[in-house]
């Protein structure tokens, strides 16, 4: 006897064709072409991530963070916007560029990528990436084992602090409101006022 078909079962979803994964070495051949020179990107997880234009709220939130860290650390040791090495074996297929990060050493002694071993303090300033800095980016950073990660969330006025990486992701993560202060690990006779960075 027919049966009354109650629900129609959804088709599976069409298998999503194999990406490319790159590599540091497919990149620098890229970046060295001319077909390449106007893109901006960063590797992560071996896909090539554009890095979006610079909204005016970014821009003003780095350049008053960055003008309190050159006050506690001094300008050779802060910089902007720099590839960073990060946990050896993820090397290949990474090579994530923060929105600020604070060295253990002057920026003039790197030849090369600095090591995570290298820094104190990352930082990424979160505008429409909020959910690829606190997942992607957090468990890419934690595995490399870096000390101390800062997510700004422009949005709702808060700063998020990664500590205590341990076995690829961060034990203590603590989200910070406007009105309050922060004191990094690299300077703990320093307080950083969140409300600096966020004018009214």
């Amino acid at each position: 006897m027919p049966v009354p078909l109650l629900e129609i079962p959804s088709s599976p979803p069409p298998p999503i064709p194999e990406r490319k994964r790159w590599t540091r070495a497919e990149l620098r051949v890229l970046e060295a072409s001319d077909l390449f020179h106007q893109e901006r990107v960063e590797l992560i997880e071996g896909e090539l991530i554009r890095k979006m234009g610079k909204k005016r709220r970014h821009v003003s939130t780095l350049t008053l963070l960055r003008a309190w860290m050159t006050r506690v650390f001094t300008d050779e040791f802060v910089d902007t916007e720099a590839p960073i090495d990060v946990a050896a074996e993820d090397n290949p297929l990474n090579e994530p560029e923060p929105d600020l990060i604070v060295l253990n050493r002057p920026t003039s002694t790197f030849d090369q990528n600095p090591a995570p071993r290298d820094l104190q303090l990352v930082v990424e300033i979160a505008d429409s990436s909020l959910a690829f800095d606190l997942n992607t980016k957090a468990i890419l950073y934690a595995r490399a084992a870096i000390v101390e990660y800062w997510v700004v969330d422009v949005a709702c006025r808060r700063l998020i602090v990664h500590r205590r990486p341990q076995g690829g992701r961060y034990e203590s993560v603590i989200a910070y409101g406007d009105s309050e202060m922060v004191t990094p690990l690299a300077a703990p006779n320093h307080q950083f006022a969140i409300a600096a960075i966020f004018p009214a």
